[in-house]
Order: C-alpha cells, then sequence, then structure tokens
C-alpha cells in the first residue's frame, strides 16, 4: 500500500498526515495558531513562521504515530511548496527537504489550491467522518473558496495542467471578507465561523446587502463592496443589540452565499458539467453547504461537499495530491523554492474596470 506523508504551513495551520491512494487518513495532526493571532486581530506572517517552526517536528512525528507508521515506512514525502505567505511556506518546505535528504524519500512538490481542490476524495473514519461518500469523477467544477482565494474551476484531472480558472475574485476573497467584517462587528478572528453561527438565528430579510457582482454572465467575483457595506452601515447605524447583530450576519452571510452559488450553478450549465464541487475554509460554511445542495437537487447536478475536517487547512489533502503526483512519477528536487503564486494558470485580473 503507497502511503504518503504530507506536510502543510501555508498559512497558520501547521499540519501533517499520512494518507494513502485510494484517499484514507490513516494519521493527522493540526497545531492551529488561532489563539496567537487572534490577540492582534489577523495573521501576522512573522509570527505565523516562527510558530511553524517551534512545532512543525512534533506535529510530523505525532501524525506518523497516529498512522502507526514510522518515517521508513512512507513512500514519499509531499509539502506545500505554493501558494501561501513565503516564510510560513519556508519552514515546510525546508523541514521537508531535510526529511528527504536523511531518510532518502522523494520529495513531492505540492499547490496547496490543488490539495483544497482534490479535498473531497479524502476518506477518515471514527467520530466526525462522512457516512456517505461520494467519489468524485472528472470533470467537475470546483468553486474554491477560502481566507486567500476564491475562484470557479473546471478540473479534468489532477494537475494543475487539468484544471482551468474560469472566473476568481478581482480583489477580497469571501474568506477575508468574513473576518473582516466579524472583526468589525467585535466578534474576534476568524470572523466567519462565528457569523455562520450567529447568522443561523438571524433574519436575512432584515439588512438587505446587495450581492457584489451578481452577474451569472461572469464567474468572476468581488467582495470588497459588500464589506465596505457593511461596515458604512455600521457607521451610521450605531451600536447593535444581540437581535440585530445576528441580522447583520445573518443579511451579510446571505448575501456572499447568494453569489457563490448563483455564479457556481450558472458556470456548470455553461461548461456542461453535471458534477459540481466546493473546497477551502469557507466549505464549512452551514449555509453555503446546505444551498449547494438544494440548488444541485433543483437543477438535477450531483454536488460533493467535503469533509468538514478536509475543508479548512490541512495536511491530508497534500498528502493525497503528493499521492497521486508520486504515482506519476513526479519527484521535486532539493533545491526546490516556496512560492506565493498557485501553479493554476490565473484568468482574472485584479482590480476595477471593464474587461475588454
Amino acid at each position: 500500500m503507497q502511503r504518503v506523508l504530507g506536510i502543510e504551513t501555508s498559512c497558520d495551520e501547521t499540519a501533517a498526515a499520512v494518507v494513502d491512494l485510494e484517499g484514507n487518513v490513516l494519521g493527522e495532526t493540526v497545531h492551529s495558531q488561532i489563539e496567537l493571532h487572534a490577540r492582534i486581530g489577523g495573521i501576522v506572517p512573522e509570527l505565523a513562521a516562527r510558530d511553524h517552526a517551534r512545532n512543525i517536528d512534533a506535529v510530523v512525528r505525532r501524525a506518523l504515530d497516529l498512522a502507526e507508521v514510522a518515517l521508513d515506512d512512507v513512500d514519499a514525502i509531499a509539502v506545500t511548496a505554493r501558494p501561501g505567505l513565503v516564510g510560513a511556506l519556508l519552514v515546510g518546505v525546508e523541514f521537508a527537504k531535510g526529511l528527504s535528504l536523511g531518510s532518502g524519500k522523494p520529495l513531492i512538490e505540492v499547490d496547496h489550491l490543488i490539495g483544497h481542490i482534490l479535498a473531497i476524495h479524502l476518506r477518515r473514519s471514527g467520530p466526525g467522518a462522512s457516512l456517505v461518500h461520494q467519489t468524485p469523477v472528472f470533470p467537475f467544477l470546483s468553486l474554491l473558496v477560502s481566507g486567500g482565494h476564491t475562484g470557479i474551476y473546471r478540473v479534468e484531472g489532477p494537475r494543475a495542467e487539468d484544471i482551468v480558472e474560469l472566473g476568481a475574485t478581482r480583489d477580497d476573497a469571501a474568506g477575508e471578507a468574513f473576518d473582516k467584517v466579524g472583526k468589525a462587528l467585535g466578534l474576534g478572528y476568524p470572523g466567519g465561523p462565528v457569523i455562520d453561527r450567529l447568522a443561523k438565528t438571524g433574519d436575512a430579510s432584515r439588512f438587505p446587502f446587495a450581492s457584489p457582482m451578481p452577474s451569472k454572465k461572469s464567474a468572476e467575483f468581488s467582495f470588497s463592496g459588500l464589506k465596505t457595506q457593511v461596515m458604512r452601515f455600521l457607521e451610521s447605524h450605531g451600536p447593535l443589540s444581540e437581535t440585530e447583530l445576528a441580522d447583520v450576519c445573518a443579511s451579510f452571510q446571505k448575501a456572499v452565499v447568494d453569489v457563490l452559488t448563483s455564479k457556481l450553478v450558472a458556470a456548470a450549465e455553461r461548461e456542461d458539467v453535471t458534477r459540481i464541487a466546493i473546497g477551502g475554509g469557507v466549505a464549512a460554511n452551514r449555509e453555503l453547504r446546505e444551498r449547494i445542495t438544494d440548488l444541485g437537487v433543483k437543477k438535477g447536478l450531483t454536488v460533493i461537499l467535503p469533509e468538514l475536517a478536509s475543508a479548512t487547512d490541512n495536511a491530508a489533502m497534500i498528502a493525497y495530491a503528493g499521492a497521486l503526483g508520486f504515482s506519476r512519477g513526479e519527484c521535486a528536487s532539493l533545491d526546490l523554492d516556496p512560492s506565493t503564486e498557485t501553479s493554476i494558470a490565473a484568468q482574472t485580473r485584479k482590480g476595477r474596470g471593464q474587461r475588454g
């Protein structure tokens, strides 16, 4: 059985996992930096890199222990090399290089975005595991939505050259908008999970924020304007009651989810693809998961959702993408350098203005 150790340090999670070629997660662990960054209200890259360096050795050892394997028992070492915070990436890449050099195991470079797109293939056992697992079949459309990235991709296979960006955000990512609005509402960092929880009891029609770039003809997004709408509302409204706070959360979340789901379904119809999936941290959002499932049923689409543990940053998705790369004979050299850019060709131009 082929087994790959995956290492993920692209942002504020130090993670390691052992996964096989079928996507079975044999052991994984995640060290979160939420408490570290919550005191400041956002991610500080230098602090993130230092915390990765302090914890990565213990995290990798723990993942191997949970998988009940030694480093000699794995076939390859996969690591997130792009995109992400360069200092954070550097910690993981250099640690993986050391493991590769010391053990003689091949080093596999993985793109973080491709890891998220392929995370729907992961299978876990035990508490919290999905009871129903649909094996994704290519092609499918993937809505990748996180704190740093938002886009719709046509996925013909697991390699970067098999993935086509149909549209991405021109400015803020959806997850970034959640966090910034959460901070403005006094909900702390990260704001997304708290907004989702409060929105469940709120009235989404009370403060109807306009969905940004709502046209279904384009797969591009923009969330900076929506964030500004909420900020201006808060400036003019004054202190919120608990009920009003829940209503603002519900109204904001509805505006985000409306545009995400409608554009994904419209893109699937244009591309004549019957399978749609989501990935990234916002793929754990309750309303997004419910709405996309309901829309899929209405439109006759197969909807594939990642397990909650596979939605947020994790090393299992890196190990799985690495296992596929290893099976294709891919191997990185020890002069591998991290990059802030994805290997998926970008189509969306950042900034405002008409497109040609």
